[in-house]
């Protein structure tokens, strides 16, 4: 009998051991949003995130991943601009506070490669998305770091005269890098 326990018990540990919920390093993890405007290539980071990553390394589908972007916290480097793309034409972030996503599938594509796919929602708007992660150890630490290409105009994000792409594309990458520890 105490040998089953003991079994049960090591079986338990094994398995806590290889599945984790890691915890995000909000100071080394960043979520950025690159874009054209006028063709001049802009960089701008979301300040607020919270990314939730429960990660198995041994057995990749069986992780999983949640991200909430706060839609308000935006910063283009320029307080006016920040506060024009929270409005009803961009963000709508009085009605839509968040942007999310929520994984349904990752899968190992090789070494230190997955490919994630699950539902991006932005602006009441979802869509299944796929995208390939990088994904590697320092120490007791893991960072992702992937790249998300959407199409802006496919959430209503520049609405009403922003929906001419001449001033600003409709291509739009969201990138990410995440450092997360157990």
């Amino acid at each position: 009998m105490k040998q089953r326990i003991l079994l049960v018990s090591l079986l338990g540990l094994s398995l806590a051991a290889s599945a984790a919920v890691l915890k995000t390093d909000a100071a080394k993890s960043s979520v950025s949003a690159t874009f054209k405007q006028m063709n001049v290539p802009v960089e701008s980071k979301f300040k607020k995130h919270n990314i939730v990553i429960d990660y198995n390394d041994k057995s990749p589908e069986a992780s999983k991943a949640t991200v909430e972007i706060d839609t308000a916290s935006l910063d283009l480097g320029d307080a006016d601009m920040n506060k024009e793309v929270a409005k009803k034409e961009w963000f709508n972030s009085s009605q839509f506070p968040k942007a999310t996503f929520t994984s349904t599938s990752i899968k190992s594509a090789g070494a230190g490669k997955l490919t994630v796919t699950g539902k991006l929602t932005i602006k009441g708007k979802a869509a299944d998305v796929s995208f390939p992660l990088n994904v590697k150890a320092d120490g007791k630490n893991q960072i992702f770091d992937g790249a998300l290409p959407i199409k802006r105009l496919a959430f209503s994000i520049g609405e009403g005269e922003w929906k001419d792409t001449s001033m600003v594309a409709d291509e739009v990458t969201i990138k990410f890098h995440v450092v997360t520890a157990q």
